[in-house]
């Protein structure tokens, strides 16, 4: 019975890892059919389908896949169209967020984000309701150990914004979203690699939560951060490290 008890364990685990790469994978076919879609589907050419490739094949998935997910965005197959959606809404203690999604099907996605919201203490508001809270910007993460000087030296030779350096050591730079693609390729040229570089929502202000309600807010967005059509989730809250602990 154990050896039994045990090989049913190493399924069931084996199960959830395989449906988390699918799930990712999923969400990858999505990124690039659009980055395809809607800047071509040469890499070298559209810096946004050669990121989404490089994140796909950072997980495995398979070239099959890559190719018929570029081929289905530049129109060569058949295939339900993708299309980009921005849902707004408030979490709980009032906190803002932003949902990025990928989906084939609005009809499909917004009830299941509205039901998830409402299971989660929070509300799927309406276009507009919190995104003046948020600036669209490029934005880059470089680990601790990045040499800080070179990376703000790329950055304000190359359209960066501001440079920051977070709690943790972390080098945070930002951009408007039209010098995102040239300030990729520039750090790309100085050899500076990022931990996170995309175009985010970032909050102008931050809305700090108790306890309790962290853990409401943590749920809702981990909920929403495993959601098949959502690429991205934004927030304004701000995190105490005791509500944290």
């Amino acid at each position: 019975m154990a050896g039994h008890s045990k090989w049913a364990n190493i399924q069931h685990r084996k199960g959830r890892v395989d449906a988390a790469r699918g799930k990712m994978w999923s969400k990858l076919s999505k990124a690039i059919i659009v980055a395809a879609k809607t800047g071509g589907g040469d890499p070298a050419a559209n810096i946004r389908l050669r990121k989404a490739i490089d994140d796909a094949k950072a997980v495995s998935m398979p070239k099959d896949n890559i190719e018929r997910a570029v081929k289905r965005g530049t129109g060569e197959l058949d295939g339900d169209a993708v299309e980009e959606v921005l849902y707004e809404g408030y979490g709980p203690g009032g906190v803002a967020v932003m949902c990025l999604a990928l989906t084939d099907n609005r009809n499909r996605t917004a009830p299941e984000l509205r039901t998830m919201f409402g299971k989660h203490g929070g509300e799927l508001g309406k276009t507009g309701c919190v995104s003046y809270l948020f600036e669209r910007k490029g934005l880059f993460i470089f680990p601790a150990a990045t040499d800080e000087e070179r990376v703000t030296e790329v950055a304000l030779e190359n359209g960066g914004d501001d440079v920051e350096k977070d709690d943790e050591g972390q080098i945070q730079v930002t951009c408007a979203p039209d010098i995102y693609d040239a300030l990729s390729e520039a750090f790309a040229a100085a050899e500076l690699q990022a931990d996170v570089n995309e175009i985010s929502q970032i909050a102008s202000t931050n809305v700090e939560v108790d306890g309790p309600t962290a853990k409401k807010v943590l749920s809702l967005l981990e909920a929403l951060d495993d959601h098949d059509d959502i690429q991205t989730v934004s927030t304004n809250v701000n995190f105490p490290s005791e509500s944290l602990a």
